[in-house]
Parts: structure tokens; C-alpha cells; sequence
């Protein structure tokens, strides 16, 4: 299995800063608000609040995305993501063939880029809550 994450999160590590840490620390850098962050991300302040002091340390990728895009960041920056060069080459047949079927059923670039960021944040999710248990 780490074969095909390898490839298809283009070898990401996770880091280990706790996303509220991460949002707060880019929203003050970009000089904004909690209200402003909020509304433009049209989430409640208090939850964008809960967010950052990790009281919610478990917001779900749709939020993420949106709180993404407002701060005009990557989702991996927010997830503190990094790209190394490194990147698993070892497949075993099953899944090259998983690949392939992939490509024959048309899927696109971009929605491999979605798939990428969904295993990204599960991968992330996995490795937060095993930290909080």
C-alpha cells in the first residue's frame, strides 16, 4: 500500500503542528481577522475559533478546502504537508492495475487531485487523532 500513496501523494510527508496552530499562525502572518476569515469562509467565528485553539481538532476536509482558500494557501501548507523528492516506485501488480483502470475510466488530473487531497487529509487525520489517543 505505501507504494501507491508514495505515487499518488507524490511522496508527502505529514508534519506534526496541529492545524489550528497552523490556520491561526497564517491568518495573523496575512494580517486578517477572525471575523474576516470566518465570514468569507462562511463559518461561524466561534467554530473558526474552536478550530485554532485545537477545542475542534477535527474539522473536515470541506472546511479545510474552504478555510484554504481563503488564507490563499495550498491545503497541504495547512495540514503542514511537504513534498520530497523521494517517491515509492515498488509497485506491486494490483496496484498498478488499480492505476490503469483509473486512466481507462478517464479519470482526469484534476480528479486525481481531488483523490490526493482526500488521502492527504486521512493520512492526517489518522496520524492527529492517534497523537490524541
Amino acid at each position: 500500500m505505501k507504494g501507491i500513496l508514495s505515487i499518488l501523494v507524490e511522496g508527502i510527508n505529514i508534519g506534526k503542528i496541529m492545524i489550528g496552530r497552523k490556520i491561526k499562525e497564517i491568518r495573523k502572518r496575512k494580517g486578517l481577522t477572525l471575523t474576516q476569515v470566518a465570514e468569507k469562509a462562511n463559518i461561524s467565528k466561534s467554530y473558526l475559533s474552536n478550530i485554532e485553539r485545537d477545542v475542534n481538532h477535527n474539522p473536515s476536509i470541506h472546511i479545510i478546502k474552504k478555510l484554504a482558500m481563503v488564507l490563499e494557501v495550498d491545503v497541504r501548507d495547512l495540514l503542514n504537508l511537504k513534498k520530497t523528492k523521494a517517491v515509492e516506485t515498488q509497485l506491486d501488480g494490483e496496484w498498478i492495475k488499480f492505476v490503469n483502470e483509473l486512466k481507462e475510466a478517464g479519470a482526469g488530473k484534476e480528479q486525481i487531485q481531488e483523490y490526493r487531497t482526500l488521502i492527504e487529509f486521512i493520512k492526517w487525520k489518522n496520524e492527529h487523532l492517534g497523537e490524541k489517543n
